[in-house]
């Protein structure tokens, strides 16, 4: 007989209507954090129901004594992604018998090389080294006197195993989410330029096009900033074309309220006059009129493939260095219409 596949933080998250973000802080007991007891309810009972759980058993083995992961990241505050990233490393690691020491450097150069040092002077098992934005780093030499992973940034030289979102997929997959749903003028507010993930999530926007062999139009893309504004500014310029689009796809959720709020403003009903779709699965887009289809950011998912990628490496020295990307998975929400049934051949 087959054993079902054990319940995850995604699968609660889904049912209890509710980001991985709560959901994580909720099974960890976070104190002072906003969040209603309905919500605690709702996550608590998901979890029961799911038959979902912290990590409770005992510690495995690992090949070293060295027990100690150091976790060195840029920003950990301004958004919850490196946050999740974390617990995902904790918990993780917690299975394998080791701790975490993280350390925030705010981006200081001066301050992540004197981490870095001082890290790679205590007996820890190995690193790993992220960033709050996905992008290519140039490594300092700390990196390459332990073992170490990347999470969510990738060496220029690729010599260092990396871990990164599946942004070209996502894009695509959401861009093919509202192809089903009939649409084939698509808008797309991006982030900003120069930044890994939204040129990633345009590519994947163009090659779903592409399937359907829909030319790509520049005049479809806006070019966003990842903030509620930009979102704004891209809808009502992009309802002014003189085609514009019956679906905007934006880069991230924040854009998407605006977006949201740009048409209402015109008096647009979501999504049976414009479609929206979002991506990141922030913990507002449950609540957006109507709540907000989207994709997650799998952070969580990430800093526990990292610290899988860590152990093995450390007890496997000279293991090739590789890049792999996880999955983005499509939250469906309201504001994008049902599949057609013409879409689904």
């Amino acid at each position: 007989m087959t054993t079902p596949p054990k319940a995850t933080m995604m699968d609660v998250a889904a049912r209890a209507g509710v980001s991985q973000a709560t959901v994580s802080l909720v099974m960890n007991g976070s104190q002072g954090v906003r969040l209603s007891e309905a919500t605690r309810s709702r996550v608590l009972e998901a979890a029961r129901v799911l038959g979902y759980e912290l990590v409770k058993r005992g510690p495995r083995r690992t090949e070293t004594d060295k027990t100690v992961i150091g976790f060195v990241v840029d920003e950990i505050s301004t958004d919850p992604w490196m946050a999740l990233a974390f617990d995902g490393v904790r918990e993780k690691a917690w299975e394998y018998g080791l701790t975490v020491n993280l350390a925030v450097t705010r981006g200081d150069r001066d301050m992540e090389d004197q981490v870095l040092g001082m890290m790679c002077q205590q007996p820890i098992l190995g690193l790993i080294y992220g960033t709050i934005l996905t992008r290519r780093i140039k490594a300092l030499p700390p990196l390459f006197d332990q073992p170490t992973v990347l999470l969510n940034c990738y060496d220029e030289e690729r010599r260092l195993p990396s871990v990164v979102p599946g942004d070209l997929l996502g894009g695509r997959t959401a861009t093919e989410r509202l192809l089903r749903a009939g649409h084939r003028r698509i808008g797309l507010i991006t982030g900003q330029t120069g930044v890994e993930g939204a040129s990633e999530r345009l590519r994947g926007y163009r090659q779903a096009l592409a399937s359907k062999d829909i030319g790509f139009d520049p005049d479809l893309v806006f070019p966003g900033n990842w903030q509620p504004d930009s979102g704004y500014a891209g809808t009502r310029a992009l309802m002014a074309l003189p085609q514009p689009p019956t679906a905007i796809f934006c880069a991230n959720d924040l854009m998407a309220l605006g977006c949201l709020e740009g048409l209402k403003e015109l008096h647009l009903a979501i999504p049976d006059d414009v479609a929206v779709i979002g991506f990141d699965d922030r913990e507002v887009t449950q609540y957006t009129r109507p709540p907000l289809t989207t994709l997650i950011l799998p952070h969580y998912e990430m800093g526990a493939t990292a610290t899988e990628i860590l152990v093995d490496r450390a007890s496997r020295a000279g293991a090739r260095p590789a890049q792999l990307k996880v999955e983005c998975h499509l939250v469906e929400r309201l504001s994008v219409g049902p599949v057609l049934e013409d879409e689904m051949t």
